[in-house]
């Protein structure tokens, strides 16, 4: 007897314990879904610059050495931002090679961004260097400014609009299959 009353003691225990738990996990998901409103809301930051919005004036210099602007992006460009220490961007990298091969105007059409913090963007560079122009900036560079960029792998595809360039696209990175990793 003294079994049964310690089972059903030790039940009850457990039942309450596993009452207090998920009441816990309610009041976290109501407080998560709180946060995931005000972001949906515009209150916070978008990784991403939208669709549409107008592409501030940056100039940067190319590691070949060239002069760009994003006032004289050509219309259906494509500009990629990387991060040697972003694990996405190293299996983005090489597919966006591949996909930057096939794009009709070749290396005029790309610009592609290394956003390098540790200096060690050199492997990011060489391998898109190939296929793209490049430039290597800090975070805080007057590119990753001008496209409002605070995520990677960030791929965008600019159009002119009168004397204004202005982001057609921006979710290409998610159309990017990855081909191979970078270690």
């Amino acid at each position: 007897m003294t079994y049964l009353i310690a089972a059903v003691a030790f039940a009850g225990t457990l039942g309450a314990l596993n009452l207090v738990l998920l009441l816990g996990v309610i009041r976290r998901l109501r407080e998560h879904t709180d946060l995931l409103a005000q972001g949906a809301m515009g209150e916070r930051e978008l990784p991403v610059i939208a669709v549409g919005e107008h592409v501030g004036e940056a100039r940067a210099v190319t590691e070949g050495g060239a002069e760009i602007s994003t006032a004289r992006l050509p219309d259906g460009a494509v500009v990629a931002f990387f991060a040697p220490d972003c694990r996405p961007c190293r299996e983005k990298v090489p597919a966006f090679a591949e996909f930057a091969r096939g794009v009709p105007g070749g290396p005029d059409q790309l610009l592609a961004v290394v956003v390098d913090a540790a200096g060690d963007g050199g492997l990011f560079a060489d391998m898109l260097g190939e296929v793209a122009q490049v430039v290597v900036e800090t975070p805080d560079g007057p590119l990753s400014n001008a496209f409002q960029v605070r995520a990677f792998p960030t791929i965008l595809r600019v159009a002119r609009r009168s004397e204004a360039v202005v982001v057609a696209e921006n979710q290409l990175a998610a159309e990017l299959a990855p081909t191979a990793t970078i270690r």
